[in-house]
């Protein structure tokens, strides 16, 4: 009796540590890679408008969902290897942004899905076989780069209309950099501007640009993307155009409000970041990226910094600055 009595209590003692051991099991979940060409602070508002459209769709970080960060700080040459460390991670997506980054990804990973959150030309990257049958392991949204550089210059028309000679910064070695100044020449053709290519490979190169504008006799500037080797250094690039007394336009909003720079005009980047977290929850549902089409964006925004225009002595026509999505007096 006393045998078959501490039988049960034992099985009822292994039965009960056998639930609490179940309990504290950790739940499987998914996993996303996020992967960064910069540093942490210059991505935080990019990183915080992902995690804002995750939580739309009902997913918490630390929750429901684990986010596996990693950043290159600037050095390029490092992506390939953080790329494979998320593959070795066997992470359930991979998100990216911008043209270098995905092909670091695309390279690391046939299978795995990756999410682009930004892509001047996915199509001519070789990044999807098109907009609306991406067809392998890669989607998610472009940033109209090339096309919005016409409109940039436009707008500098209009501010500026005795324009002539324009000093465009970018960076060749940036995939996609050919394209956007093709662009660029055409619209120059129509308003009979003259362009004058300055070319960003090393930040050390930035303030010798500035002097080439200027003795290029350059009447604006126009700053195409330049991505790590320029992002890291917004301030010193409008303290240099400050300084040139030349009023350049940026394709992002960080130059305006965190460089003090003149004006911009394009995507608005933190849109694109939300809108990715659609598609990681499509491919966490079972979706497949070669079914997803790439998407464009569909917010863009004019911001004039007053403040900058005040320090080289312009003054912004006001059929440009009634215009504007921001204003910075």
């Amino acid at each position: 009796m006393n045998k078959r009595i501490v039988g049960v209590v034992l099985a009822t003692v292994i039965l009960t540590f056998f639930h609490l051991a179940q309990a504290q099991q950790p739940t499987n979940v998914p996993r996303i890679g996020f992967l960064f060409s910069t540093s942490p602070s210059p991505s935080s508002a990019r990183l915080e408008a992902f995690r804002q459209g995750l939580r739309e769709l009902g997913y918490v970080e630390g929750k429901n969902i684990a986010i596996e960060y990693r950043y290159a700080e600037g050095k390029l040459d490092l992506l390939p290897a953080l790329a494979a460390d998320l593959v070795r991670l066997k992470v359930d997506v991979i998100v990216t942004g911008g043209q270098g980054i995905t092909r670091a990804a695309k390279e690391a990973t046939q299978t795995i899905p990756i999410v682009m959150t930004q892509d001047r030309d996915p199509v001519g990257n070789g990044f999807v076989a098109s907009l609306a049958r991406p067809g392998g392991n890669i989607t998610g949204l472009t940033n109209l780069s090339s096309e919005l550089s016409g409109k940039r210059l436009e707008l500098l028309k209009e501010t500026f209309p005795k324009l002539s000679r324009l000093a465009v910064f970018g960076t060749s070695t940036i995939p996609g950099n050919a394209q956007t100044l093709k662009e660029l020449e055409l619209v120059a053709g129509v308003f009979r501007v003259k362009l004058q290519y300055l070319d960003i490979l090393d930040p050390k190169d930035i303030e010798t640009t500035f002097r080439a504008a200027s003795k290029g006799r350059a009447d604006a500037g126009l700053m195409l993307v330049a991505g790590p080797v320029a992002n890291p250094h917004l301030k010193q690039i409008a303290d240099l155009a400050v300084k040139s007394r030349l009023p350049v336009i940026y394709d992002r909003e960080e130059h305006v409000a965190a460089g003090g720079g003149l004006m911009s005009y394009g995507v608005h980047l933190p849109d694109l970041d939300r809108r990715a977290a659609t598609y990681v929850d499509k491919i966490l549902k079972g979706r497949k990226p070669a079914d997803l089409p790439v998407e464009q964006p569909t917010k863009f925004e004019l911001i004039i910094n007053l403040k900058a225009a005040k320090q080289i002595g312009l003054t912004i026509p006001p059929n440009v600055l009634v215009r504007a999505d921001r204003v910075i007096r």
